[in-house]
């Protein structure tokens, strides 16, 4: 098949949903491939006692499930943005986030722990906040993003301070993450994004506290 001729193909609402259906499911059930390396060295090793494998994976099973709502979020940012070019910009920061989410996959694998059993729903409630942010208008989406990010930067930031000293590798993961976030709000900024108001904000935070406390122990 001639993969070029299909840029011109115009798709219908019911192919979108059936594609978005297809990446929703890939990402909640299927392992991915990142495009990028896993950012642990291969020869890091780390002694951790039985708590601090707790404690470390209970913190990257919070950080999957928050790359799993971000892989939605943007998805439903771009489906829903007026600006093909912004649209196309999200989509490529939708694939740094992929990359997030198959790293803190691989460290709960080693970890022996699991992802959060409610990764369904902080994919189909974030897909929905995703499309409103972009019905909303370009620049109200792009404020979304950038104080979304700029929240995770500070979660991120508790995390390096809770996880283990000795848990170098789940340290590079999570300090490559903070990275890409500050990258992603500073984009949306530049971008031309909009101040939320300030009820919005408070309300982001308080579902990011209850999504976290359920995703550590659930």
């Amino acid at each position: 098949m001639d993969t070029n001729t299909d840029r011109f193909r115009n798709y219908t609402p019911a192919d979108r949903l059936i594609g978005e259906l297809d990446r929703a499911l890939n990402n909640i059930f299927c392992r991915q491939k990142s495009s990028r390396p896993y950012p642990p060295d291969e020869d890091t090793d780390d002694a951790l006692d039985e708590r601090q494998k707790r404690l470390a994976a209970g913190l990257m099973r919070v950080n999957h499930a928050g790359e799993m709502a971000a892989q939605a979020l943007y998805q439903g940012q771009s489906l829903t943005a007026r600006d093909p070019k912004l649209a196309e910009k999200l989509k490529q920061a939708s694939i740094e986030e992929s990359d997030h989410l198959n790293w803190c996959r691989n460290r709960l694998d080693e970890l022996g722990a699991r992802p959060s059993r409610l990764d369904p729903f902080w994919y189909a409630g974030s897909f929905a906040i995703g499309m409103a942010a972009g019905i909303a208008g370009d620049r109200w989406n792009l404020g979304f993003l950038a104080e979304t990010e700029h929240q995770v930067v500070r979660h991120l930031d508790s995390h390096l301070e809770r996880l283990p000293a000795g848990d170098k590798r789940s340290r590079a993961i999570v300090e490559q993450m903070k990275i890409d976030e500050q990258g992603h709000a500073e984009l949306a900024e530049h971008l031309g994004a909009a101040r939320l108001p300030d009820l919005i904000m408070n309300c982001m935070q308080l579902t990011s506290r209850i999504m976290t406390t359920l995703a550590e122990k659930i």
